[in-house]
């Protein structure tokens, strides 16, 4: 996430707000888990915070544990919510709902899971072995307009990879992160595991030319998917 979000965490790091990011397919003992604090550490975002699912496609990346798209939907909700009660967030990023532009079904299973832990995280009465109630502000979803895809599209379909971007319409907040774009590029090659990866996101940024590779990386999309509970006329309201 903080490849798609790394930006606006810098950011608000920057502005003296709290961040912090939470991993679902990551555990404390995955061999890449150092370099995940690393790049966090350069955010701002404080430790790793993992939810300890093992990953769809990688089976080295929680090495013995259920997957992430094999997990019993409570029980990953729950998981999730404990962290939103206990950072209390006002604002909450995840993934698109196609699982961000290549479809990764850990991303896709991610969007849906926050989805609903985000409501869950504000009813004590749903796992309230998880903490007191906390009821997040807001919900927002990283994303790629079809617009802002640029370079991004000939790089990914030249190693194989689909592009799902998302209609402009879609698309409700975009942030220039140019002032921060060296910490941000600092926290995606932090992944040395990935970086040598000849196909995945990190190892195609760290070929590209600079100029090429800032001009991928400098906006940040995001899709605001609900403000939270609010009060209001149900004669409005009614369809």
């Amino acid at each position: 996430m903080h490849g798609l979000a790394g930006g606006v965490l810098a950011q608000h790091h920057a502005a003296g707000a709290r961040t912090a990011v939470v991993t679902a397919t990551w555990a404390s003992d995955s061999r890449r888990a150092p370099e995940l604090a690393d790049a966090l550490a350069v955010l701002g975002a404080g430790t790793p915070r993992l939810l300890a699912y093992n990953d769809a496609r990688n089976p080295e990346a929680a090495r013995g544990r259920p997957r992430l798209v094999d997990a019993p939907l409570n029980e990953a909700i729950g998981r999730l919510v404990a962290h939103i009660r206990d950072f209390r967030p006002d604002i909450v990023v995840t993934h698109d709902a196609v699982g961000q532009l290549t479809g990764h079904p850990d991303h896709v299973r991610t969007h849906q899971i926050t989805l609903l832990a985000a409501e869950a995280a504000g009813l004590a009465h749903l796992h309230p072995e998880a903490g007191p109630p906390w009821q997040p502000t807001a919900l927002y979803a990283a994303t790629h307009p079809e617009s802002g895809v640029g370079l991004l599209r000939p790089l990914l379909e030249g190693v194989g990879k689909k592009v799902l971007a998302v209609p402009d319409s879609y698309v409700t907040t975009s942030v220039d992160v140019t002032p921060w774009v060296d910490a941000k590029l600092r926290a995606i090659l932090a992944h040395h595991g990935e970086v040598a990866r000849e196909r995945s996101l990190p190892g195609i940024l760290a070929r590209l030319p600079e100029a090429d590779r800032t001009q991928i990386i400098q906006t940040e999309h995001f899709t605001r998917l609900t403000p939270g509970p609010t009060k209001g006329d149900p004669a409005q309201l009614a369809t």
